[in-house]
């Protein structure tokens, strides 16, 4: 049943859990509700789970999650200091991208778990989340990088890792785009970045 008010982070989970709102709960191995510190300052949201993360129950395992972890490396953030979920909470037949209609089945888990985190940033990952999250229109070519503030959030998106991966000529821009999060972490975040 998807949740109508914020209930408890163990509830909220035991209630992902056991989804069945869309088709991909019949093709799913697990539900990949998300990993990090729930009391984070900062979100990353991407698509949904690949056959790694569907295998293993957590999201950004594969070769495209060892990449976000060398970038997150780079400007000094550990993965256990953030929060990372995504769109949809199970895998894609194929890792195409998530129907909108499974993408609308999903959202409400996410919503609830922005609200028990209530994170100061939130940072898309790809054009997919970037469009359900910041803005339809949202142009992931032109627009990565840039900081809006909505709904009481700063928000970002950045180069899905597994985009990168496929075309390494944007890893500059990428890199480039995690140094700004991380000037925005020491402007508005008190705990996430050391000292």
């Amino acid at each position: 049943m998807m949740p109508t008010e914020t209930h408890s982070w163990k509830q909220l989970k035991a209630a992902c859990l056991t989804c069945d709102r869309c088709a991909l709960s019949q093709t799913r191995t697990q539900v990949v509700f998300g990993v990090g510190d729930p009391q984070s300052e900062v979100l990353f949201i991407g698509e949904g789970p690949g056959a790694e993360e569907d295998k293993r129950g957590e999201p950004f395992v594969g070769r495209a999650g060892q990449l976000l972890d060398v970038m997150l490396a780079s400007v000094g953030i550990q993965r256990e200091n953030i929060y990372i979920a995504n769109i949809v909470k199970c895998r894609p037949p194929g890792n195409r991208d998530p129907l909108n209609t499974e993408q609308d089945a999903c959202i409400g888990w996410l919503r609830e778990q922005t609200k028990l985190i209530k994170p100061k940033i939130i940072v898309c990952l790809g054009r997919v989340a970037a469009m359900k999250i910041i803005r339809a229109d949202y142009k992931i070519t032109s627009e990565h990088g840039r900081w809006t503030e909505k709904g009481g959030y700063w928000m970002t998106a950045h180069y899905h890792p597994a985009f990168l991966l496929r075309d390494p000529r944007h890893k500059p821009d990428a890199f480039a785009d995690m140094k700004s999060l991380e000037n925005k972490m020491r402007e508005t975040c008190s705990r996430t970045l050391p000292d």
